[in-house]
């Protein structure tokens, strides 16, 4: 389908994640209205005539500015950056309460002034605030994404193009379940060029303890890189500029993203990572992989871990 133009992104929160994204989406003429909303609002308009500046070189031009609530209105894509960010040995899922409160406010902002495009969420944890989202909203569940595992997956493909040689684009495999401690390598539907990469592994004599420092490695590699520059940005907001661009070019394309399960893999009512087709109407549906025993029994306890935090939401609704 040929790109159309009117385009609108606003990105709530400018941190290192926010701007990040914005970056990507102005590098990638993504759309053609960009709009920063901040509490600090000297330096996000310090921000947003920055990206202004350098519109000369952009691959298309794009209106940048600082705005509002206000400017949700007739926005395609609300991207929530805002939030308190991770700390060294902290992990996701304690970030909870402290967000959970600045997500009550910024949804609760953006729905009086009738939005009714899409969110996509990519503050911790992702999944659980989500649902926050989903809930706050009152938007169709098709319509509230998270960034889940995308970059999960992405460090999975970076991983296992690095141990065969090859491009991560060359790798067929997903992180699924939490975007944290619980998240699932779904080993027995990976491959590359359709060979199967648990067999592949298998047959050089360690591929049990290659596949779990794999997994470790991309489990903890936000924890490292915390530590090394005190926060992960470039990544996410690559992963978020890529499900933008699978929206607002309708591309059918399939991302794990955190969405709301309605029986797929016998959940129901929480918000998990899984491959999903995205196209212009936010989630076309989820693909529900054929899991063996144990990655089923590892998702079911990861969606189990975040109901019990998604009840939380409910001390606000």
């Amino acid at each position: 389908m040929a790109y159309q133009f009117g385009k609108k992104i606003v990105v709530i929160g400018t941190g290192a994640v926010g701007i990040s994204y914005a970056f990507a989406v102005l590098n990638q003429a993504l759309c053609d209205e960009l709009v920063l909303i901040d509490l600090n609002e000297k330096r996000v308009a310090a921000e947003a005539r920055d990206m202004r500046h350098g519109m000369l070189y952009a691959p298309s031009p794009v209106k940048v500015k600082e705005g509002d609530y206000a400017d949700c209105a007739d926005a395609d894509i609300v991207c929530i950056c805002a939030g308190v960010p991770q700390k060294v040995g902290e992990t996701r899922l304690q970030l909870i309460d402290n967000n959970l409160n600045v997500f009550h406010k910024i949804v609760g902002n953006v729905m009086k002034h009738g939005f009714g495009g899409i969110f996509l969420v990519a503050s911790n944890p992702v999944d659980v605030l989500s649902y926050a989202t989903w809930r706050f909203s009152g938007l169709p569940k098709e319509r509230v994404i998270g960034s889940g595992t995308i970059l999960d997956t992405a460090r999975l493909c970076n991983c296992l193009g690095k141990a065969f040689d090859v491009s991560p684009t060359s790798v067929d495999a997903h992180m699924i379940g939490e975007h944290g401690d619980s998240v699932i390598a779904a080993w027995s539907t990976a491959s590359i060029a359709g060979v199967p990469l648990k067999e592949a592994l298998e047959k050089s004599g360690d591929g049990a303890a290659r596949m779990a420092q794999i997994h470790e490695n991309v489990r903890s590699a936000a924890y490292s890189i915390i530590e090394g520059k005190g926060a992960t940005y470039y990544g996410i907001a690559m992963g978020l500029a890529r499900i933008t661009q699978a929206i607002l070019r309708n591309q059918q394309v399939v991302l794990t993203v955190s969405v709301l399960l309605d029986g797929e893999y016998g959940e129901h009512n929480v918000y998990i990572g899984t491959p999903a087709v995205l196209n212009g109407t936010g989630i076309a549906r989820v693909i529900e992989k054929p899991l063996d025993d144990d990655e089923r029994t590892k998702f079911a306890h990861s969606a189990k871990i975040l109901r019990e935090y998604q009840e939380k939401v409910s001390d606000y609704c």
